[in-house]
């Protein structure tokens, strides 16, 4: 099937947003498939800088068609204020941009039952959410309470589940005359939003078969990374939803036969936002000096991420769970002077050395990295678009990389723009 799912191999901003837009120029559809506005995609276009948390970043590529799928879960007036600045910025998104029927929606109650929820954690229990009202939305929606963007549409329909809703969760939300505000402000903003969100929704499912029956081009992007999935991330630090490939089938209602080929997208070193354990963390002066000649600041909260050496057992089990077998290496420009580079090959456990990622979190918290030590290289000039003309040292890490993570490099980011890309593999990723 001609159609390719990217996906993070990470704790999410590896640089999925550039690869798709690269990419993007290739493709007829563009779909994201899961998460919510706590994801944000750094997209450079035109030498503009675009931040995008809920749209597809094939937006940004005039006449391509962006779908936000049914395991997304929306904020209608985030999404609102997206499309916005947008159109601000003249992009098109009308008549390009659409949404399930069946996503989920997130509504005002959500973001306080996440504060709620967050601020009565105390140290090592708290996630670190985004406050966006993610999690709460998805527990809406496992607990079969959820509100749909088809629920939302219908006054009457959202009206009735909107009172259930708000009595179910009545002890988070206050006294019964807050209640009452509430529920007037939500009746309010709906019917500003609906026919807004009238134009946009669409059965996607249906149109996203029917265009793999006819043989067009689909880049399913994810949003977060593996190590943040529900089921194989770091639980409990971890998002409310599934980032890897193998969600794209119920997340978009498309069969698993009609999945061609995965890429993973991963960065030179490791980032994490949040709380969690992170094995190979830098909190040192090597850990900032990549914080900052990385820009590496949340494209959602603006929270500075921890950055650490590149873990290769948490790639390694992101191509296994994700059945990747080509790689996009971004930021391998952020290593420029840095000496000397270490790649961790492998964790110590009171004497035991594990050469697979654990699924304990007591040991994974109490795990050391074993790193194997490499030479760094000096600058790469902004003209290099061919990878034998890198600092030797550098084709050295990504050789290494790719031996050690078990799948191809296939493309080398070296800076924000798509046209700062290395591309080494002149195979097609389409299937």
């Amino acid at each position: 099937m001609p159609s390719i799912v990217v996906v993070g191999t990470q704790w999410g901003d590896e640089g999925k947003g550039k690869i798709v837009h690269l990419l993007g120029k290739e493709a007829d559809m563009i779909v994201r498939y899961q998460g919510g506005p706590n994801a944000g995609h750094t997209v450079v276009f035109d030498d503009k800088l675009f931040v995008l948390h809920l749209i597809p970043a094939g937006i940004l590529i005039p006449k391509k068609i962006c779908i936000i799928a049914n395991g997304v879960v929306v904020d209608p007036l985030a999404l609102h204020e997206e499309v916005k600045l947008l159109e601000e910025r003249k992009i098109k998104v009308e008549g390009r941009l659409f949404i399930s029927e069946l996503a989920h929606l997130i509504l005002p109650y959500h973001k306080i039952l996440d504060v709620a929820k967050e601020e009565s954690k105390k140290g090592e229990t708290k996630i670190g959410t985004t406050r966006k009202g993610i999690g709460p939305a998805y527990a809406d929606k496992v607990e079969r309470v959820g509100i749909r963007l088809a629920d939302y549409l219908e006054e009457d329909t959202f009206k009735e589940l909107l009172e259930q809703n708000l009595k179910l969760k009545k002890e988070y939300l206050g006294s019964p005359s807050q209640i009452e505000e509430l529920k007037n402000q939500i009746l309010t903003q709906a019917s500003s939003l609906r026919p807004f969100l009238k134009k946009f929704a669409c059965d996607s499912s249906l149109d996203l078969n029917l265009a793999l029956k006819k043989g067009k081009k689909i880049i399913f992007e994810s949003a977060q990374g593996t190590m943040l999935d529900i089921d194989f991330g770091t639980y409990p630090y971890v998002t409310s939803s599934n980032p890897i490939a193998g969600a794209v089938g119920s997340d978009c209602g498309i069969g698993p036969n009609k999945i061609g080929s995965v890429l993973g997208i991963v960065k030179a070193y490791t980032t994490r936002v949040g709380e969690g354990p992170f094995p190979t963390e830098l909190e040192d002066e090597v850990g900032k000096k990549l914080r900052e000649v990385g820009k590496e600041f949340g494209a959602t909260t603006g929270r500075p991420r921890r950055c650490g050496w590149f873990d290769a057992l948490v790639v390694q089990r992101s191509v296994s769970v994700n059945g990747i077998e080509k790689l996009a290496l971004t930021k391998l420009d952020v290593l420029q002077g840095m000496y000397p580079l270490k790649v961790c090959i492998a964790y110590e456990h009171h004497g035991r050395i594990l050469k697979h990622f654990p699924n304990s979190r007591k040991v994974l918290q109490e795990s050391k990295p074993i790193y194997k030590t490499l030479n760094g290289f000096g600058e790469i000039g902004k003209s290099v678009r061919r990878f034998k003309d890198l600092p030797l040292p550098a084709q050295k890490y990504v050789r290494f990389l790719e031996k050690i993570s078990g799948a191809k490099i296939s493309f080398v980011s070296l800076g924000r723009s798509r046209d700062e890309t290395i591309r080494i593999s002149k195979t097609s990723l389409w299937n």
